[in-house]
């Protein structure tokens, strides 16, 4: 996973340092707790990663806090992001290249828009992080402090974990190619495809297999599908069946996807009955 590049993690791990140093040692300052809260976080239900391209998904949500707090300053940042696992230890994050951008709406809210970015390309992901992760937000005011050398005990921090779930799935392909084109009315037509799914360890397409998908048709000059059967892709994520040609139209797949894989519809395939 990308490093959260934040002042607030440069914080929260000192933070942790005070209570891991010796008995022998003073423990150096903590950050302490600022009076702020956050609330209405809205992300995407799913976020689709493929193999090579970046994905942003924007968040947006609301920031109050207290008189004391000086949420305008140029040194006050915040931001949300993705974990797994607790909010004070966990086992993975997704976070955003930059801090969000906060407008304000009164004295003491704001309402605070930003992205998390996600490189499938560079490593940052493995299938096995595929499916649910929860959102936090945090906020940092250095309160005039040097950044390189603060006095941490007037630094300001506050998390909030759980404040919404969004899935991270595996982007995934579908085919469809129905043959013979022209067939006679009447006629065996033969309807394939294959089924792929991104693997973010390899940063390739793989088949997958034991999957539902179902064959749609259209009659020609309508956009409406209706459901022909259902078929079961095989160990390689190949799909093969076989349809009575009757009039002219068009055949697709559609994928319903699974909590770690994506949903997709293939393009469709015209055959024109004679």
């Amino acid at each position: 996973m990308r490093i959260r590049a934040t002042v607030a993690a440069v914080t929260g791990a000192l933070a942790l340092s005070a209570f891991a140093a010796p008995a022998a040692h003073a423990a150096p300052a903590t950050p302490y707790t600022m009076n702020v809260s956050f609330s209405n976080l809205k992300i995407a239900s799913s976020i689709k990663v493929g193999t090579t391209n970046k994905v942003s998904a924007t968040y947006s949500y609301t920031l109050t806090h207290g008189s004391d707090v000086n949420a305008t300053a140029a040194d006050f940042y915040s931001d949300a992001y993705l974990y797994r696992g607790s909010l004070d230890d966990p086992t993975a994050t997704v976070e955003g290249d930059d801090f969000a951008t906060c407008k304000v709406v009164t004295s003491t809210t704001l309402t605070c828009t930003g992205t998390v970015d996600i490189y499938p390309a560079e490593g940052e992901l493995t299938s096995s992080d595929a499916g649910k992760w929860s959102v936090a937000a945090e906020a940092t005011a250095f309160n005039g402090q040097n950044p390189s050398s603060p006095d941490y005990s007037k630094v300001g921090f506050k998390d909030a974990g759980g404040l919404a779930t969004t899935s991270l799935l595996r982007y995934s392909k579908l085919t469809t190619n129905a043959s013979p084109e022209p067939v006679a009315k009447g006629k065996t037509i033969t309807v394939t495809g294959a089924l792929t799914r991104a693997s973010w360890d390899y940063n390739k397409y793989y088949g997958y297999g034991a999957q539902s998908v179902k064959l749609q048709f259209a009659k020609k000059g309508s956009t409406t599908y209706t459901t022909l059967k259902t078929v079961t892709t095989d160990y390689y994520g190949k799909l093969k069946t076989t349809v009575t040609a009757s009039v002219d139209g068009s055949y697709r797949y559609v994928y319903a996807g699974v909590s770690t894989t994506a949903a997709v519809t293939s393009a469709a395939d015209a055959v024109d009955v004679q």
